[in-house]
């Protein structure tokens, strides 16, 4: 079995309305571990869509209500993707809310993301849904590699937390 199906059986991706997707997944990892692999720029740079030659050279968060947050990926031959958003809400290590807006007009409009953290026996149940302009828009973002780049990048988030569960730190 290869990383990306496994990837795709352990990324459940679901439509909960007309425009939003949620794309969920469990670590076996404490939740305080998974906020800190999702909010420090120093372990975000080590999974965050960072496949195949691709890098993440900026990775920026000011994580406070009304604060920002920028990534611009690099790819094999020099290209550049960028994204950005504002944080809206923050509940540590259990939820925030941030906007999300694409340099390359991908979709019309901007996004909303939720990201809530449940911790159960150890183990961390991570959902992001994320709500778009339209049915249209959520529609068109279902149809890209959207859930397989998720999916490779939560392989990598896995491996991330590994490896801080095995230097013993929280």
């Amino acid at each position: 079995m290869t990383n990306t199906m496994k990837s795709k059986e352990r990324l459940q991706v679901t439509t909960p309305s007309a425009r939003e997707i949620a794309m969920t997944r469990v670590f076996a990892a404490p939740r305080t571990m998974v906020w800190s692999a999702l909010t420090k720029p120093e372990l975000v740079k080590r999974w965050l869509g960072v496949r195949a030659g691709w890098t993440l050279p900026v990775c920026e968060i000011d994580l406070k209500v009304g604060g920002s947050y920028r990534y611009v990926w690099r790819g094999p031959k020099g290209q550049e993707m960028g994204m950005g958003g504002v944080y809206r809400e923050i509940v540590v290590p259990e939820r925030m809310v941030a906007t999300e807006v694409f340099d390359q007009k991908w979709y019309d409009g901007d996004a909303l993301d939720t990201t809530v953290l449940v911790e159960k026996g150890g183990k961390t149940t991570l959902t992001t849904t994320v709500l778009y302009a339209s049915q249209k828009v959520r529609d068109a973002v279902l149809e890209s590699p959207m859930k397989e780049g998720v999916g490779e990048g939560y392989e990598k988030l896995e491996e991330v937390l590994a490896s801080i569960a095995a230097r013993g730190v929280k």
